[in-house]
């Protein structure tokens, strides 16, 4: 009886281990492997083709010792159609503007507007302003210097000509916290990590907040210091040239940079003679007191100017302060082009803070990030799994799989909102930077031209890519393709690969 037992055991026991290598998979169904070593199955429409090409690419050597998570699901049912670890956490890069994207879509809604106001204190007297003059900034990331302008017409239309006061900059609006907690300092010259303040302007219409542009061109001849311009044009920052222009076809190396903590930028290097242009949006330190600059520039172009001693800083607009202008921004579903068409960091941020200051009065990011988790679970998100660091996704401590993601793209269909939101991605191989944006180089060509719809995302290690495809039989798609980790680059014409698959594909 004993040797029975024994013998049953031992067959129970190859049994039980034979399961665990050999799942069954049921009829229709095929199964994925996650990093946990658990089995998912995926409900598959002969699906046997579409997963053998996907997983054909997934063995690109280039993947080698990342992680990749995939998620494919149908447009219309929501059904997942190919998942290869599309359970997995991992670093979203620019895919963190659809969370952000959404959820602000939803909470301030596709007409909002952000406002700059133009307040003082005094009272106008014949042709003099008797009191401080106040420019309080609500977040507009699309201020320009023509604004500013037509607010110095707007003053010289009310008769003013003379100010006997300051000049005071209010960005209370949101806190003082410039960076979002995990920004290298490496980004903090550039566009990129522009600061984040309720009163910044931009250079031109990309609306890169809080940057100026800094151009540098050959001098007459070799020898010369090469010539730089700022727009818009300011003494806030101070130019160190260093460079030198050099003979023509000699080699170009121009490098410019800000100083942390300054607004001292450094042009080195060599500039030939006839060489093109360098151009670079550098980040300035401290935005607001740009604006006041610019602004005080614009209101002596048009013959306003100060009357004796006066201020120049920032300060609150008292509670009894009377508007004498003020002006609007594009609505949300325009600014909505550049923000997602282009992945503008700063509009991500500003969103962010926008968020918290509107649903929780207060223009911070740990308030803003804590509004958008709050409505991402209203989207079908799961919260647990996911880790909001910032709005942009240039943190490497965000976190959300490939599941979540297309999971939030599919509930968000049926919002009201929805065509503007999708109005707003790249699209593959659209040549105009406000339709192709970040896609307009890539899929140019055969079924998935014109026909991808998605969110690019870059940092280092990292490549995300989000979206909408149409299959080939007309059937709609959900696509999250998140590579982690990677080494060997560029890891893009994976993500396209796959994109072209499923654009070729027919259910």
């Amino acid at each position: 009886m004993m040797q029975q037992n024994l013998i049953k055991r031992a067959f129970l026991a190859v049994s039980i281990a034979l399961i665990a290598l050999f799942p069954v998979a049921h009829e229709g169904t095929f199964s994925s492997v996650a990093a946990s070593g658990e089995t998912t199955p995926v409900t598959s429409i002969e699906s046997t083709s579409l997963e053998s090409k996907l997983q054909a690419i997934l063995s690109n050597p280039k993947l080698q010792g990342g992680i990749t998570g995939v998620s494919v699901r149908k447009a219309d049912t929501n059904e997942t159609i190919f998942s290869h670890f599309s359970d997995i956490r991992l670093r979203p890069a620019s895919n963190m503007k659809l969370l952000t994207g959404t959820t602000a879509m939803d909470i301030l809604g596709p007409d909002y507007r952000f406002t700059t106001e133009l307040l003082t204190d005094g009272q106008v007297k014949g042709k003099m302003l008797h009191g401080n003059l106040f420019i309080r900034g609500k977040g507009d990331p699309t201020l320009l210097k023509e604004d500013l302008d037509q607010f110095a017409k707007d003053l010289k239309a009310k008769g003013i000509t003379r100010i006997n006061g300051d000049l005071l900059a209010d960005d209370s609006w949101y806190d003082d916290v410039r960076y979002s907690q995990d920004l290298n300092w490496s980004d903090e010259h550039s566009y990129v990590g522009a600061q984040v303040s309720a009163l910044t302007i931009s250079p031109n219409t990309d609306y890169d907040a809080g940057t100026v542009i800094v151009e540098v061109n050959a001098g007459n001849k070799a020898g010369d210091l090469p010539k730089v311009t700022v727009t818009p044009e300011t003494s806030y920052v101070e130019i160190v040239n260093r460079a030198s222009t050099t003979a023509k076809g000699t080699t170009k190396n121009i490098t410019i940079e800000r100083e942390h903590g300054t607004n001292r930028i450094f042009i080195d290097g060599n500039m030939p003679l006839e060489g093109t242009r360098s151009r670079s949006w550098t980040a300035v330190w401290e935005p607001t007191g740009l604006v006041l600059d610019v602004f005080k520039k614009s209101l002596e172009a048009h013959g306003i100017l100060f009357v004796g001693k006066h201020r120049m800083e920032t300060g609150l607009t008292p509670a009894n302060a009377t508007v004498l202008a003020e002006k609007q921004s594009m609505p949300l579903e325009e600014l909505f082009i550049p923000f997602m068409k282009l992945s503008n960091n700063g509009h991500a941020e500003t969103l962010v803070k926008e968020m918290g200051k509107v649903q929780q009065g207060k223009g911070t990011w740990d308030a803003g990030l804590a509004v958008m988790k709050a409505k991402l679970q209203e989207f079908g998100v799961n919260t647990n799994t996911i880790v909001l660091r910032d709005g942009s996704g240039m943190s490497h401590k965000n976190l959300v799989s490939a599941d979540e993601l297309t999971t939030l793209l599919y509930t968000i269909q049926d919002k009201s909102w929805f065509p503007a939101f999708e109005a707003s991605l790249p699209i593959a191989g659209a040549p105009d930077r406000m339709v192709g944006g970040t896609l307009r180089n890539r899929m140019g060509k055969g079924l998935t031209a014109g026909n991808v719809k998605a969110k690019t995302g870059s940092i280092t290690g990292v490549s995300t890519l989000s979206g909408y495809v149409t299959a080939k039989d007309g059937t709609e798609l959900i696509f999250s393709i998140m590579i982690n980790n990677y080494v060997t680059g560029p890891v893009t014409p994976i993500e396209d690969a796959i994109a072209t698959v499923l654009a070729e594909h027919e259910f």
